[in-house]
C-alpha cells in the first residue's frame, strides 16, 4: 500500500508567507504575514514532511521572480520535493521554475484558460510535474463548481467534470481546493474528495479545512485522498508534521516515518 503523505502549503506574497481565511485577499488586508518561507520549509522539512508547496499569490512578474529565489534557496537547503504555482501561465514559466529547483509545477486559472497547457506541459516535462490545482465551490448538494483567479470568479465548469478532463489532458496529480472549508479549520469537505478521488486515476491532495489530527485522518480514510495539505495548523504550531505522521500509522494509515 502506498504511503500518505503530508505536505505543508506555503502561500507567499511579496516574498513572505502569509494566510488568510476561505481565500482572503491581499488587497483587501485579510492576510496574516506568518514568516519567512525558505526557512517555513526547512523547518518542515527537518519534521520530516513528504513535499512542500509553494503558491505564489502575488501572482506578477515581481512575484515571479521573488518565487524563483524562494525556490532557489529551498531547493539548496531542503531535500523534500518542491512544487510550486500561481502565475505559471506558460511553458516557458514551468522550466524557469523546474531549472530553479521544483519538482513539480501546479497550474490552476491558467489550465482553465487554456486547457492544451496541461497536455504541452505534460508532453515536455512529463505527467509526473504537472499537478493541476482545482478550488471547488458547491453550489447545489452533491454538485461542486469551479472557481478561478484564486477563488474570485465562478467558471459554471462541474468540479468533477474537470478534475476528469485535466486528467485526460496529462494532469499527474490534483491538488484539491475546498474554497468552502479554506482556512476554517472545520475538517476537509470529505464529499468532494471522496467524489474526485473515486472519478480520477492519479493521486488527489486534499486541501482546505485541516484543524486537527482527526480531520486528517478522516480525509484520507473516509475521503480517500491520497495526501493531506495543510497550512495553519502547522504555521501556527498546532502540530508539527511528525505528531501528525504519529497518529496517522497508529490509525493504520501508512506513512513514512523518519
Amino acid at each position: 500500500m502506498l504511503t500518505r503523505r503530508i505536505i505543508p502549503c506555503l502561500d507567499v506574497h511579496d516574498g513572505h508567507v502569509t494566510r488568510g481565511v476561505q481565500f482572503g485577499k491581499a488587497e483587501a488586508g485579510e492576510l496574516r504575514n506568518v514568516g519567512d518561507p525558505v526557512e517555513l520549509a526547512v523547518r518542515y522539512n527537518r519534521q520530516g514532511a513528504d513535499e512542500m508547496v509553494f503558491f505564489d499569490i502575488t501572482a506578477s512578474a515581481h512575484g515571479r521572480r521573488t518565487m524563483v529565489e524562494v525556490i532557489q534557496r529551498t531547493a539548496d537547503r531542503c531535500f523534500m520535493p518542491l512544487t510550486v504555482g500561481g502565475g505559471i501561465r506558460t511553458i516557458e514559466d514551468m522550466g524557469a521554475m523546474l531549472k530553479a529547483g521544483a519538482d513539480k509545477v501546479s497550474i490552476n486559472s491558467s489550465a482553465l484558460a487554456e486547457p492544451e497547457l496541461i497536455a504541452a506541459g505534460a508532453e515536455k516535462y512529463g505527467s509526473q510535474c504537472i499537478v493541476v490545482s482545482i478550488d471547488a465551490k458547491r453550489n447545489e448538494p452533491g454538485r461542486w463548481s469551479v472557481f478561478s483567479h484564486g477563488g474570485r470568479k465562478d467558471t459554471g465548469i462541474d468540479a468533477l467534470e474537470w478534475a476528469e478532463r485535466v486528467v485526460r489532458n496529462g494532469a499527474g496529480e490534483i491538488v484539491l481546493n475546498s474554497i468552502d472549508a479554506d482556512g476554517t479549520r472545520a475538517g476537509y469537505d470529505l464529499e468532494i474528495t471522496r467524489a474526485v478521488s473515486e472519478a480520477v486515476a492519479v493521486p488527489v491532495v486534499a486541501s482546505g479545512g485541516a484543524g486537527n489530527l482527526q480531520h486528517m485522518a478522516e480525509v484520507l480514510l473516509q475521503g480517500k485522498a491520497d495526501a493531506v495539505l495543510a497550512a495553519s495548523v502547522f504555521h501556527f504550531g498546532n502540530y508539527t508534521v511528525a505528531q501528525v505522521k504519529e497518529y496517522l500509522s497508529n490509525h493504520d494509515l501508512p506513512v513514512r516515518l523518519l
